[in-house]
């Protein structure tokens, strides 16, 4: 993909989140409160063939929106990320059979839950569709670990052990990620 067709879908999507939050950043710092929703889309959490820009994108959302909701912490602005699958009229054709189902009323209802002053997460993944409501999040496996042999052949030979769902942790950040080692 040519810098022409990469560029301006990461300017609209990625840096135009970070703008707008950086817009608003401030006025919600000063009050103690806040609430940041940001949209991400599966595309960008799971991938999507001849999507690379725009998956680019919205997966970069998901970790300015998780940072966000560490440094929001103690000034009480939760931020968050939506992953919404609706019909519109830009994709209900692409759609197909599915798109009856895919109403853009079954979204709103965790908009407005996310938006709430009740609302306790932060830096959370919720994805939204036909009346589905899920968390997505960033795992990491056990793995495995070796300091003295480390090389490529160790993991070939380990790689079921490291490629093993089992016993997943769910960090909450970079160094908690870090600290599990």
């Amino acid at each position: 993909m040519s810098p022409a067709l990469f560029d301006p879908v990461i300017d609209v999507h990625l840096k135009g989140c970070v703008w707008t939050c950086h817009a608003a950043w401030e006025a919600m710092r000063e009050q103690q409160y806040g609430r940041i929703i940001n949209t991400s889309s599966a595309a960008g959490l799971f991938g999507n063939f001849g999507q690379t820009n725009y998956s680019a994108a919205k997966m970069g959302i998901v970790g300015l929106t998780k940072t966000l909701g560490l440094e929001g912490a103690k000034y009480n602005i939760k931020a968050n990320v939506l992953a919404p699958g609706a019909r519109t009229r830009m994709t209900e054709d692409l759609m197909g059979d599915r798109a009856a189902a895919m109403d853009p009323e079954l979204v709103s209802p965790t908009v407005a839950f996310l938006a709430h002053e009740d609302c306790p997460l932060t830096g959370e993944i919720l994805s939204a569709s036909s009346g589905r409501v899920a968390r997505v999040f960033v795992g990491a496996c056990k793995g495995v670990t070796e300091r003295e042999n480390m090389s490529p052949e160790f993991i070939r030979d380990n790689l079921e052990r490291i490629m093993s769902t089992e016993g997943f942790h769910i960090p909450t950040s970079a160094m908690d990620e870090i600290n599990q080692r």
